[in-house]
């Protein structure tokens, strides 16, 4: 049997466009010979459509374009990914995160999804009422096993107990010919090898080869990378497809070639996410066009790179803002910079306006000493200059900061943390490095100086990083444990061997600064746990452990 994979890129709620996506999409599987096309999950939806779906005309609507889609339907059956009603008269949850099975012109079969991820940044069970044991699809001779997502991820293979049911186990008991499994999964680093090994054992242990479609899209925060694949019988890949890109391709499980699969380092992979989730975030959004600061460091630099990949380098504008305490290397570092992705970069000292606040606030501080409200006034006068070209022209504000400042709050709020999109806040400054460095594998790009000089905010004089932050390989490493891994500040200390005064000072950054995060910028998630919505701590709360 020939499958057609169509791995899609929906934006949410715009049911006429991804209807469109999703035909054509099925059209060109025919061309190249489906027997039956697969759709990620709620591909006529995009994911996550979060409390849209309360709204009144929000499933009436999705059910409208199903009906559509399922006019232009022919004698080759369609899996859709879409919301329905719950109809059932039990007390349970408005909605069912469905499946339909279309062909000639008609709904032949619904799936609703069995198991309803409540962690990290999945909130399914606050709108959907789960499934139960579905049956297998009978259609030309052949038994299809559907699941949606989650149900393949079951405590069986990852040896985890979130679920009693496992929809794998009930439809092999139906014995199904083949699995599919229509899935809207976001990256994280790393992510797509684990999610294939995951995918082999299970059709392994089924005894049954496995279709699984993958979303591509970047949605808010979230970022789909597609690689959609198909594994035989005995676990090995059939075929697998491209990453971070929408794809149609047909997968003959009859007479399979088994692929070998290269993957991409580390680096491409989250270069690519990043590029990705910010095109998607500024096209979906209605931006064109994006603006940011060029401070000559190493953060505001990858940014531009990325943002010159995503949207073209004659869509990013760039503005180098010197101050009395900037070196001599911010301003050419940032041209140079400039020059080499062919965008445009301005400059605009804030000598003049940084000493006007300060003299408008002299009779009010009087004769109190300079500190950190002198060195946050120059980031919020760079903030009013990069807003007012936002606002004039139209741009997407880009903020430039890291993982790692974003953590212990070594940022400005309504100064550099103030912007539209925070394209690299879920990238720790070490990654920051080696993305850079990747990067210029081939030819300069990013500055050498730019790579090579000690970090600093550059606010005062002579300051760098590490005057106020320990070195961020052991920042970096802290986070981990306390961010990612949620590691104990105790346990980080006696069974990670890290020093004791620098552990409980991280940790009590980390916690302290929760009301800064809760106003940034969104930001695009690319690791594990990202500081936005998938993390839920208290601003006010006193917990030391």
């Amino acid at each position: 049997m020939k499958i057609g994979i169509a791995q899609l890129n929906a934006t949410v709620g715009d049911f006429p466009r991804n209807a469109k996506r999703i035909l054509n999409a099925y059209r060109e599987a025919l061309e190249l010979g489906a027997e039956l096309v697969v759709t990620p999950e709620m591909s006529l939806v995009g994911y996550p459509p979060r409390d849209l779906v309360f709204k009144t005309q929000f499933v009436p609507k999705c059910l409208q374009a199903l009906d559509y889609i399922a006019s232009e339907v022919g004698e080759v059956p369609l899996l859709v990914g879409y919301i329905d009603h719950n109809e059932s008269e039990e007390p349970g949850k408005p909605f069912r995160n469905a499946v339909a099975f279309l062909q000639n012109g008609e709904v032949l079969a619904k799936v609703f999804k069995t198991l309803l991820p409540t962690y990290d940044v999945f909130d399914e069970r606050r709108y959907f009422e789960p499934g139960y044991c579905g049956e297998a699809i009978e259609w030309n001779g052949v038994r299809l096993g559907v699941t949606i997502c989650e149900d393949i991820w079951t405590e069986e293979y990852l040896h985890r107990p979130l679920y009693q049911d496992d929809p794998v186990a009930c439809l092999l008991r139906q014995k199904i010919d083949v699995l599919i499994n229509l899935s809207a999964s976001p990256f994280s680093a790393g992510k797509p090898e684990r999610r294939r090994g995951l995918l082999g054992t299970v059709a392994k242990e089924a005894g049954v080869p496995l279709v699984y479609c993958n979303a591509v899209a970047g949605n808010d925060q979230l970022i789909f990378d597609g690689h959609s694949l198909a594994v035989g019988a005995d676990g090995k890949l059939w075929k697998q497809l491209a990453g971070f890109r929408e794809e149609v391709a047909v997968v003959d499980t009859s007479d399979p070639e088994e692929e070998v699969v290269v993957d991409a380092c580390n680096e491409e992979q989250v270069y690519n996410a990043l590029v990705l989730g910010l095109r998607d975030y500024a096209h979906k959004c209605g931006f064109q066009k994006a603006c940011l600061g060029l401070s000559g460091g190493i953060d505001s630099a990858l940014t531009a790179v990325l943002a010159a990949e995503a949207l073209g380098a004659e869509n990013v504008h760039g503005m180098t803002m010197p101050s009395r305490y900037s070196s001599e290397g911010s301003v050419s570092d940032s041209v140079s910079l400039a020059g080499n992705l062919g965008m445009r970069c301005d400059t605009v000292p804030i000598k003049e306006t940084f000493e006007s606040v300060k003299g408008a606030m002299a009779p009010i501080f009087g004769d109190l000493p300079e500190d950190v409200t002198e060195e946050n006034m120059q980031a919020r006068v760079r903030a009013i200059y990069l807003m007012s070209i936002s606002n004039k022209y139209n741009y997407l504000l880009l903020t430039t900061g890291n993982k790692s400042e974003l953590a212990v709050g070594y940022c400005t709020i309504y100064g550099d943390m103030c912007g539209g999109l925070a394209v690299i806040s879920d990238l720790p400054k070490v990654e920051v490095y080696k993305l850079s460095r990747w990067i210029n594998r081939d030819r300069e790009i990013i500055p050498w100086d730019t790579i090579e000089k000690p970090p600093s905010a550059e606010l005062r004089p002579d300051q760098e990083d590490q005057d106020t932050l320990p070195p961020y390989e052991v920042l970096d490493g802290i986070l981990e444990l306390y961010v990612e891994q949620q590691v104990s500040g105790e346990d980080i200390i006696e069974k990670h061997g890290f020093d004791e005064q620098t552990v409980r000072w991280i940790q009590r950054r980390v916690d302290l600064n929760e009301w800064k995060r809760q106003q940034a910028a969104p930001a695009l998630r690319v690791t594990s746990k990202a500081f936005g919505i998938g993390r839920r701590i208290p601003i006010v709360q006193n917990f030391v452990g």
